[in-house]
């Protein structure tokens, strides 16, 4: 049985005792140990309902224009152009934006949505993210409820959000009007806080304390827990008798001292893989940030992404993906024209490039699905900037992996990129299609604990049709 003592109540050669903050041996109910319980759930087929699957939703903040990222209209009226050329897909007939040439050309591994409608008009995020369930909760939070905050075996958060604090040590982005609708991103509603996202930079609530897997109040210094931590498993590891520990205690042990960590530390990978992914000499982050709108805005989405992977293959089962600057008025808070996608287009395409290639290399491309998407589109017309304005009757879409059908454009938007001519595709129908790619939803219904919000949620949004 492992026991961590608060060193503030220490016992002494006298007696006296300390008090006892984590004993692992009695974090089961009714007696249960941890190890009789990582037993238990793998005897019955721990998860029930899950497809042992991982979504990572990469959220393009600010709200990515349609035409000129993966439905332009060359063709339309001057004042509803895309600005700039286009390139064609594999997909006969498909094009994309100039700024997008490698996944234009891995485009039969994408599905292009183009009659999704956000409904959104302004930088509130959740209108997406919940799919407007009556718990107010977004996707990620929604899966953690179902399938539990940690894993099992690992201890690994399953809800983890990832900013770009969370791969550059130091990095302090100036907070602008996107940081106030950040919380909606990755909110718990009715839920209830339990089911956080994880933030590894320490940007959510719970300030790098690993509430998600052990309480808040007992390990607040985080850095401090986890030096003591390595120290522990390291003499763990000398003891010979932790060899002859059965594999569910084994587990107990990794729950505490090892899995928690090394999911998150990029320096693990391969440097030829950090080289793939690495966005950071695609342009010079000075000439970006120099713009109001684009304060938050990096060139790290490339290691963001990375890590993502990572914690796909530790076992996280949803992964937030926060891309920021993507605000498009082009009214000297972002640069005329849209000249800003000149640096944020390149390397989502980039990005998003490297690590759909790296997952199909690892053989997880039918277990991770991934969806790129934003808060909202951008007006069809022109303004007198060049630049376009809050709209929610189109929005980018597209998905990758996870075992949809790829290779395929859904839906049609007008001549403008105004609206949709097609089936009209919603936020709720995204919660709908993400929540199938996750579980078996016919044993989820069975499930007497299911919140009576998220199961009308479930049964009563259509998914994405074309998709499966």
């Amino acid at each position: 049985m492992l026991t961590i003592f608060d060193r503030g109540y220490a016992r002494n050669c006298e007696g006296r005792t300390r008090r006892e903050f984590l004993r692992v041996g009695s974090l089961g109910l009714a007696g249960l140990s941890l190890a009789d319980l990582l037993a238990a759930r793998a005897a019955a087929g721990e998860s029930l309902a899950t497809e042992h699957k991982s979504v990572v939703l990469l959220f393009l903040q600010g709200g990515p224009t349609q035409l000129e990222t993966w439905d332009p209209k060359p063709d339309a009226p001057q004042e509803f152009r895309t600005l700039g050329d286009t390139i064609p897909t594999a997909l006969p007939g498909v094009a994309f934006s100039e700024h997008f040439p490698k996944m234009a050309a891995m485009a039969k591994e994408l599905a292009v949505v183009r009659s999704f409608a956000s409904g959104n008009g302004g930088h509130t995020y959740q209108a997406v993210t919940t799919g407007g369930n009556a718990a107010k909760a977004a996707m990620s939070a929604v899966y953690a409820n179902l399938a539990g905050p940690t894993h099992p075996r690992t201890g690994l958060p399953r809800n983890v959000l990832v900013l770009p604090e969370a791969v550059q040590e130091g990095l302090q982005l100036q907070n602008n009007f996107e940081t106030g609708a950040l919380p909606t991103l990755t909110q718990t509603g009715t839920l209830g806080s339990q089911y956080e996202a994880f933030s590894p930079s320490g940007g959510s609530k719970l300030k790098q304390s690993m509430s998600l897997t052990i309480p808040r109040e007992q390990f607040d210094d985080r850095r401090k827990l986890l030096t003591e931590l390595d120290g522990l498993r390291r003499g763990l590891d000398k003891d010979e008798t932790l060899a002859q520990a059965g594999k569910y205690q084994q587990q107990a042990v990794d729950v505490i001292t090892r899995g928690v960590t090394e999911a998150f530390d990029l320096s693990k990978e391969d440097p030829k893989t950090l080289a793939r992914y690495d966005t950071s000499k695609l342009f010079k982050l000075e000439d970006a940030t120099r713009w109001h709108d684009m304060k938050r805005a990096t060139n790290l989405l490339g290691k963001q992404m990375l890590l993502a992977r990572r914690l796909c293959e530790a076992g996280c089962g949803f992964v937030t993906v926060s891309d920021c600057g993507w605000d498009m008025h082009a009214n000297n808070n972002s640069p005329k024209n849209m000249e800003g996608l000149k640096w944020l287009a390149p390397q989502v395409d980039h990005a998003v490039a490297a690590f759909l290639e790296d997952v199909k290399q690892r053989g997880l491309s039918d277990r991770i699905l991934l969806v790129v998407t934003g808060e909202m589109g951008r007006t069809p017309k022109l303004n007198k900037n060049g630049g376009r304005d809050h709209y929610g009757n189109l929005t980018p879409l597209i998905l990758a992996g996870g075992g949809i059908k790829t290779g395929q454009v859904i839906g049609k938007s007008d001549a403008t990129a105004s609206k949709p001519t097609t089936k009209v595709y919603k936020p709720a129908n995204l919660f709908s299609t993400v929540m199938h790619s996750l579980f078996d939803l016919g044993k989820l219904r069975l499930r007497p604990d299911l919140n009576r919000d998220i199961k009308a949620a479930v049964e009563n949004n259509g998914v994405i049709e074309e998709l499966f």
